[in-house]
């Protein structure tokens, strides 16, 4: 079967060997309802509080700070909406650059009565918030951006929102297993992670939640997951997510070295491609290259890299389906014909410098091809 080279890791990863492992069991043979007083419900509870001790120390959290969740989006819409539901409506402050699973679910609030404000970004993708005094009820800026890779300072956000007697939340989804996480070193009220950004399974993710922050459920019913979340729990996704998170904090330095000369080979060409990185100048998840190259379409170049053989993004994965420019890059002050070249390499633990060298050789062929081809139409 033909598979090309994977460059889009911040899309979804390849499931871990190690945590098909030990998932398989929860697929076939272990098949009990956690909520089951029985032993098949009680190993499945027990493999539950595994995962959930696994999560949080990932993250330096409390197990029983962790909610799982069908996923980040699920996670965070459980928090934007769930935190309004036990507040008066009043002002929710977002960055211009944050997903949709957030920034939908805050317009939502805003249609109800709240005052929704939204957090302008610098020409690097750096949300600017000198102006922004943290006197707003609900925060949410993301630690790193799924498109450029920006790094967010969300500490001192949280500091000036904490002090104003608000609640910060922060979508870490693309920063676990990249950057170190500390969600107490980071101060905020929640965040939310996502599984197969980690080598995980798909339709895993949890929200960290501070125990002293009340939210009204998005799915009521059986009481699980402190209440939060009902519904009967996926014990192979879970159990796949906790040794995932294991994975992705063990050698995390080393691993990052390693991403970053990779993601250094990458931009080393598109430089001499005479092409734009976004948010170089900034610090960026060591895995992510976010380029254009002037009048060369995104799509048609992610197309042509495709049947050459290899996998990378016209932008982010959730949104591919708008034929606008990126918000990210709009929020930037990117002119919208450079922002609609906008591609996404995003690299992993396995990809090698081989890849990455093909991987340019074939970026310049095809970049070559259009330009010609543009060169022939406009003669």
């Amino acid at each position: 079967m033909f598979a090309p080279v994977y460059l889009d890791h911040n899309a979804s990863t390849p499931l871990a060997a190690e945590v098909r492992e030990v998932m398989l069991p929860w697929l076939d043979v272990r098949f009990g309802n956690a909520s089951s007083r029985h032993e098949y419900g009680r190993a499945a509870r027990r493999a539950i509080d595994e995962a959930r001790a696994q999560v949080a120390a990932a993250v330096n959290a409390h197990p029983t700070e962790i909610v799982f969740t069908s996923g980040g989006s699920e996670a965070n819409n459980l928090f934007v909406k769930g935190a309004a539901g036990r507040l008066k409506p009043g002002l929710i402050a977002i960055s211009s650059i944050e997903h949709p699973c957030v920034r939908e679910p805050a317009k939502q609030l805003a249609r109800a009565g709240w005052t929704l404000l939204e957090l302008p970004v610098d020409g690097q993708g750096r949300v600017q918030a000198d102006d922004f005094d943290g006197r707003a009820s609900l925060v949410s800026v993301m630690r790193a951006n799924n498109e450029t890779g920006v790094l967010q300072d969300v500490q001192s956000i949280a500091a000036r929102v904490r002090h104003a007697g608000g609640w910060m939340h922060t979508d870490a989804v693309q920063a676990l297993g990249k950057v170190a996480l500390d969600f107490r070193a980071l101060g905020v009220s929640a965040m939310t992670l996502s599984a197969h950004k980690i080598g995980g399974p798909q339709g895993a993710g949890a929200l960290i939640l501070d125990k002293r922050i009340d939210i009204e459920p998005l799915i009521a019913g059986g009481g699980h997951e402190r209440g939060l979340r009902s519904g009967t729990e996926n014990v192979a996704a879970i159990v796949g997510f906790g040794r995932a998170c294991e994975l992705a904090v063990a050698g995390l330095d080393a691993r990052a070295g390693e991403l970053e000369a990779l993601r250094a080979r990458i931009e080393r060409c598109v430089a001499a491609l005479g092409g734009t990185v976004f948010g170089d100048q900034a610090a960026r998840l060591p895995n992510t290259c976010y380029f254009a190259l002037d009048r060369i379409d995104g799509e048609t170049l992610v197309a042509r890299l495709d049947r050459a053989g290899f996998a990378v993004a016209s932008g982010a994965a959730c949104s591919s389906a708008s034929p606008e420019p990126s918000r990210t890059l709009t929020a930037m002050g990117v002119a919208p014909e450079l922002a609609r070249g906008a591609v996404r390499a995003s690299v992993g633990p396995a990809t090698t410098m081989q890849d990455v060298d093909d991987f340019c050789s074939a970026l310049a062929q095809v970049v070559d091809q259009l330009r010609n081809l543009r060169a022939m139409a406009a003669a």
